[in-house]
């Protein structure tokens, strides 16, 4: 193509600009003075040569994209568990959400997007199926205790790659681990990621699930919109006015904080909380939810203490280099499942199964 350099001249040796390098200078030259350089990055756990097309957090995301445990969000719960519904998001929809909210949010503040994307896509691989239930139970259970967050960083470093990992960038491991806060502060500075591109991310994730767990709660019948507190629609009627409201509000009020660190005013952080709030104590955590997670509960513990009375079931899905303790090992193959894996192995395991006479 024409314009196109090679990365060296075979004739005469003469090295020129590879398609990466022109890359990183054109970040140098376009991107915000705050944001993180792929020429900058800390590097990754073990060295590797810098490809000639792509910069490292494309790498990065590209590693993300085509990792068995990004399929396996497809089947993953977000709020209801093993949706039947065509609708219904699941973590793999979430995730795309959130990468695409923290995308034009990285761009509108020249940030750097491929960073911003990576994080994204990779901030949700640790989650366990049956949602915040599944989570919730591993953490009662497994006598390390859990957190997704943790769950997805170990996911990159170890478990991918049969026990090799994706070796990926310091920014992008170091957004995956501190992109959530739970019911926590969102803004807070305890535990808030280096990079702007991480606290995107961060901020991208609440604005996702808040909006479209309304959304799907609605759907359900769940909750009904004469039931939902009037002030959440002050900001937009619909879910996409919602997000709009939500995602300008970050973007003007941290591009008037000098950009040392990504905002959202007093106003609409109060409306994020509220609804966050709301959620949790009807959604999430409300009768319904309960109901069904009891389900779950006793799905999980029952195939936990199945597999650590039977690891080598456990140890055939994991090379030698793998192995870790017995509490690890089960605690990462179930968080590894979905939604459907888990059903289907408590079945096998605890009720009867037909006899195959032929």
């Amino acid at each position: 193509m024409p314009g196109m350099q090679k990365g060296k001249d075979i004739n005469n040796g003469s090295n020129y600009m590879t398609i990466r390098e022109q890359t990183e200078e054109i970040e140098r030259k376009i991107l915000h003075p705050k944001a993180c350089l792929s020429s900058n990055s800390k590097g990754r756990q073990r060295r590797e040569k810098e490809g000639e097309i792509r910069t490292c957090f494309q790498r990065d995301r590209d590693r993300i994209i085509h990792s068995k445990a990004f399929r396996r969000l497809k089947h993953k719960t977000q709020v209801f568990l093993a949706p039947r519904g065509d609708h219904y998001r699941t973590r793999l929809t979430h995730t795309l959400e959130v990468s695409q909210i923290a995308r034009t949010i990285a761009r509108a503040l020249r940030l750097n997007e491929d960073l911003t994307e990576a994080i994204a896509l990779g901030h949700d691989l640790g989650h366990t199926p049956f949602g915040h239930a599944g989570e919730n139970i591993l953490r009662e259970i497994y006598p390390g205790g859990f957190e997704h967050y943790k769950q997805s960083l170990r996911v990159v470093d170890i478990l991918e790659r049969n026990g090799r990992g994706l070796n990926l960038t310091y920014e992008v491991r170091d957004g995956i681990l501190k992109h959530s806060k739970g019911k926590g502060d969102i803004f807070s500075s305890l535990g808030r990621s280096e990079t702007l591109e991480g606290q995107i991310v961060r901020i991208s994730d609440v604005i996702a699930y808040v909006n479209h767990d309304l959304n799907d709660t609605i759907r359900a019948g769940l909750l009904k919109r004469s039931g939902i507190p009037a002030k959440f629609f002050v900001i937009g009627e619909s879910q996409s006015k919602r997000i709009d409201s939500m995602v300008k509000d970050v973007i003007y009020t941290s591009c008037s904080s000098d950009m040392t660190e990504i905002k959202v005013s007093d106003g609409m952080k109060e409306i994020i909380y509220d609804l966050r709030d709301f959620l949790y104590k009807n959604v999430y955590e409300g009768e319904v939810s309960k109901k069904e997670f009891k389900k779950a509960r006793k799905i999980l513990l029952d195939l936990y203490n199945y597999y650590i009375e039977h690891t080598e079931e456990v140890f055939r899905e994991f090379p030698k280099e793998m192995m870790a303790e017995k509490d690890r090992m089960v605690c990462d193959f179930i968080a590894g499942m979905t939604d459907r894996y888990a059903l289907m192995m408590y079945e096998q395991h605890f009720l009867p199964q037909p006899w195959l006479v032929f």
